[in-house]
């Protein structure tokens, strides 16, 4: 009950954070205009416009992840897939809401949710296409692509060409820049000068990594 309420609340937003953004006042009316009591529509989002703002960008993630489910994506290349997913994030978007979002988010206050929910946007599409790493590289990856994926956002709102063609070169080329920093990441770790060079921190991570009490002589593996 409280998803179709919180549903209910988003839908009679939208018009208002148009003209109000994520505001107050938007959440207000959106209450009045679907007929939810103040207090009920405070108990469902107790952050009031705000809830309704992640609300929304939830709900596009989970739009993005229903369009690649049904996408064919057998013949595309893996950078053709998550520029797939991006535009698909992007073209199931209403750009004013974004806008409005982004301001909100953009408050101090509110920069940490903000981060979250990009973050989550990555997750939702590493997810989507299959990825199941669970080491650094999971993180890694999502936060290359958030980062990818903020900058193209931003890119698209200002965004006035046919068919936004420019939003979809600028992500290609975000893209593109990733692409070239894994190969010369993957040539470096091929480099013994590069290995020797961060043997340090490489047996660093290890000590801290290790159980506690199996550590001798700064290497896991043995009880003192």
């Amino acid at each position: 009950m409280a998803d179709d309420l919180k549903a209910a609340l988003l839908a009679a937003a939208v018009p208002h954070v148009a003209f109000d953004g994520w505001s107050d006042a938007s959440f207000a009316a959106a209450a009045a205009d679907a007929g939810i009591a103040p207090a009920l529509a405070r108990g469902v989002c107790p952050r009031g416009a705000l809830d309704l703002a992640l609300a929304y960008h939830a709900s596009g993630d989970a739009a993005m992840r229903a369009a690649l489910a049904g996408a064919d994506l057998a013949g595309m290349r893996y950078r053709e897939r998550i520029a797939h997913a991006v535009r698909l994030r992007l073209d199931g978007a209403d750009r004013e809401l974004v806008r409005r979002g982004v301001a909100l988010f953009a408050l101090p206050q509110h920069v940490v949710e903000g981060s979250r929910a990009i973050w989550g946007t990555a997750d939702a599409i590493w997810t989507a296409l299959g990825d199941t790493s669970d080491d650094i590289s999971h993180y890694s990856k999502r936060a290359i692509l958030s980062a990818v994926y903020s900058a193209t956002a931003l890119y698209w709102l200002g965004d006035t060409s046919p068919g936004q063609s420019a939003t979809w070169e600028f992500l290609d080329r975000r893209i593109e820049n990733v692409m070239q920093f894994e190969k010369l990441k993957a040539s470096a770790k091929a480099n013994p000068v590069f290995n020797a060079l961060f043997a340090g921190p490489a047996r660093l991570l290890a000590m801290v990594k290790a159980p506690a009490g199996r550590v001798q002589d700064g290497l896991p593996g043995s009880v003192k």
